[in-house]
């Protein structure tokens, strides 16, 4: 018997109940609604019929064995990996500076200054001339301090960054040196092309007759890479010049 049938002749046999005492002129009012209450949780019983759930199914229960039952599962979209930004022009790297080509030339032994440009003398060997054409392309860079050791190639100079990119376009520097290490570089003495000029807070160098420094005593400071015809007091310097130069 299934338990739907059950329920109601539960129901049935309720309501049958109640129409009797209900008939009967000697029942008591308690007893009257005894019977009522009962007759009523008999019907919220019989209501609640046994129905089989199916998760997410919205389909009427099925009473064929074995049924299948469908279920839905949610199936997140896929997020997209974040990507990383590209850099703002500004913030991008300098691109490596090819200057080992030709560049302004003069006849001679010795460097031409003109309007800020240095002109490398004919004579001079070709690592000079790389070095003198390397610092034409940093000649209007403003001094910072700390410049040009992190890189080579940076946005501005302090004195041992200028001397350190000449001597790297010279080919005879792997990477930038602290004026604290240039006292010890290289060789003592003046060079025949190439002196540099070392004291503990500053550098600069003589190349084929220019001096270049970042110190520029018309304006009383450090103004960043220039050639200048004018020398300087050498005094507490300690001249170095690499080997073979």
């Amino acid at each position: 018997m299934s338990a739907w049938t059950t329920r109601r002749r539960a129901l049935f046999l309720a309501a049958s109940v109640f129409v009797v005492a209900s008939s009967v002129s000697s029942a008591s009012a308690e007893t009257v609604r005894h019977h009522r209450a009962h007759l009523v949780r008999t019907v919220q019983y019989a209501r609640a019929a046994y129905v089989p759930l199916q998760p997410f199914s919205m389909d009427a229960p099925s009473t064929r064995q074995g049924a299948d039952v469908r279920v839905a599962y949610y199936a997140p979209h896929a997020i997209p990996r974040a990507q990383r930004a590209e850099q703002d022009e500004a913030t991008q790297p300098m691109p490596e500076m090819e200057l080992r080509g030709s560049g302004p030339t003069v006849a001679g032994n010795r460097a031409v200054l003109r309007n800020g440009v240095a002109y490398a003398p004919a004579n001079a060997p070709a690592s000079v001339k790389s070095a003198i054409w390397a610092v034409n392309s940093i000649r209007s860079k403003p001094y910072h301090w700390g410049g040009g050791h992190g890189s080579f190639q940076d946005s501005g100079y302090d004195c041992s960054g200028t001397v350190s990119f000449a001597l790297h376009y010279a080919g005879v520097l792997n990477q930038p040196l602290p004026s604290s290490d240039l006292l010890r570089y290289g060789e003592r003495g003046r060079g025949r092309w190439i002196t540099i000029y070392s004291r503990h807070g500053h550098t600069f160098a003589s190349i084929a007759g220019l001096r270049l420094d970042t110190t520029d005593f018309s304006r009383g400071g450090n103004v960043g890479p220039r050639w200048y015809n004018a020398g300087r007091d050498t005094w507490g310097f300690e001249a170095r010049h690499p080997e073979g130069l």
